[in-house]
């Protein structure tokens, strides 16, 4: 069998399981993991024998996120087109950091900006850039709001650096997700320097709490509580602009919803592998003003021929990248502006459905189900804890735990494009079936 046809048919047989495989691998299965090569041997393998090995022994242990029964974090699925597109991609080894390294690859990856721009309602004249995921995007456009809050008080971080630089208030929801105080702290601007603004009960920025800036801020709201769904709002951005603030949207799902007008901020964060469903890594960012984006992350070199204009790995953290716009162009293509609101709204409805039947059989809700996230839990921490360890244990759909308000819930994200009605009423079946006595 040549490698080709052996690689499709461990594809294939991989995705034949789906419906039928447990989400989290067997015991069993994680065990044979140590079967595999402890030391590096020193003479090749065969390729035909890794296949083998990748397939019979690993695959099996992998955790089946590309199912509808994945409930897990926010992780999306992988659209056929988009993983299609993804292999195509992989097989042609485009190095995307500049237009003549690959002129097709940067070519779909422009594309694919201006249609995700259009659809997140971000200003066409914005300049985008794929990365690694929602913390580099975080990180991308805070890296602007840094050059350019800096600049305007005569400090060029670039070349200077943080020694003896002015400083600035970093505005942020006290429901802030973990990622934007990593970005902040890659920058250099601190965790424990923030002026946190009170949320409301289901983690969305109070704007009647939004401190009075006296001078310019970098903002940062949230499109999407990770666990409740929840937005910051909108009207903030007015407010921070009266002190000509640097507003940022860290907007790794919730963006998709449209639930919220951003068009005012300056910079956004999101994610393609998240709610656009398609493989790892895939995260975007864009900001207004493409000097201050150049002028964060511009890098030169006499050997880096430019084919005029801002080169991608002068607007992105990475230099030798891969070419993620590939699969979102074959993505967006597939689903049209209809098939991704339909995409968003089947994930929302699928939701609340799990809200309502949960709540039917005395599963208390957490929070206003909104979106595609809810929080479900019972009387007492423990009695959640051992629910929620069955629905592992029964294996037939994943959902993992948080804290919220002091409380241990359940917490189920639909972010899935192959999650069916079909799904929905069997994972109920589980989670209703392991409700402790």
């Amino acid at each position: 069998m040549d490698l080709t046809t052996q690689i499709f048919d461990s594809i294939r047989d991989y995705s034949s399981q789906r419906d039928t495989r447990r989400v989290f691998p067997t015991q069993h299965a994680l065990d044979q993991l140590e079967c595999l090569p402890k030391e590096l041997p020193q003479q090749c393998l065969p390729a035909n024998e890794i296949i083998d090995l990748l397939t019979n022994k690993v695959a099996p242990a992998t955790v089946l996120s590309n199912s509808g029964r994945y409930f897990g974090f926010v992780t999306g699925a992988s659209l056929p087109v988009a993983t299609a597109a993804n292999m195509i991609a992989t097989n042609w080894d485009q190095n995307t950091a500049l237009t003549i390294m690959s002129p097709a690859a940067i070519h779909l990856e422009q594309t694919a900006l201006h249609w995700i721009a259009e659809l997140l309602h971000i200003p066409l004249t914005a300049i985008g850039t794929f990365v690694t995921g929602a913390t580099m995007a975080n990180f991308t456009g805070m890296a602007a709001a840094r050059h350019k809050l800096l600049k305007d008080k005569g400090h060029n971080v670039e070349l200077d650096g943080l020694f003896n630089a002015p400083t600035f208030a970093v505005v942020v929801g006290d429901e802030a997700h973990a990622t934007v105080y990593k970005a902040l702290t890659m920058l250099g601007l601190g965790r424990d320097r923030v002026i946190k603004v009170p949320t409301n009960s289901q983690g969305a920025m109070d704007s009647t709490k939004f401190p009075t800036l006296n001078e310019p801020a970098l903002v940062c709201l949230q499109a999407g509580n990770v666990n409740t769904g929840a937005l910051d709002p909108a009207a903030i951005i007015d407010s921070a602009k009266q002190s000509n603030s640097w507003v940022h949207i860290d907007g790794a799902f919730g963006l998709w919803a449209e639930q919220a007008n951003y068009n005012g901020a300056d910079s956004w964060a999101t994610d393609g592998h998240k709610w656009l469903n398609v493989p790892y890594d895939s995260g975007i960012a864009f900001v207004r003003q493409a000097e201050h984006l150049a002028g964060a992350l511009a890098v030169s070199a006499s050997y880096l021929n430019s084919a005029g204009g801002i080169e991608p790995m002068q607007k992105s953290p990475d230099s030798s990248r891969r070419a993620r716009g590939v699969d979102a162009w074959a993505a967006l293509l597939s689903l049209g502006h209809q098939g991704v609101r339909e995409m968003i709204a089947t994930c929302c409805r699928h939701a609340r459905t799990f809200a309502n039947e949960l709540t039917n059989n005395g599963v208390d809700i957490l929070n206003e189900v909104n979106l595609n996230q809810l929080l479900a839990a019972l009387d007492t921490d423990e009695r959640t804890t051992q629910w929620i360890e069955a629905i592992q244990q029964d294996g037939v759909c994943w959902a993992g735990s948080t804290i919220w308000r002091g409380r241990r819930a359940m917490r189920i994200s639909v972010s899935s494009y192959a999650t069916t009605d079909q799904d929905v009423e069997r994972c109920l079946q589980s989670m209703l079936r392991c409700l402790p006595n």
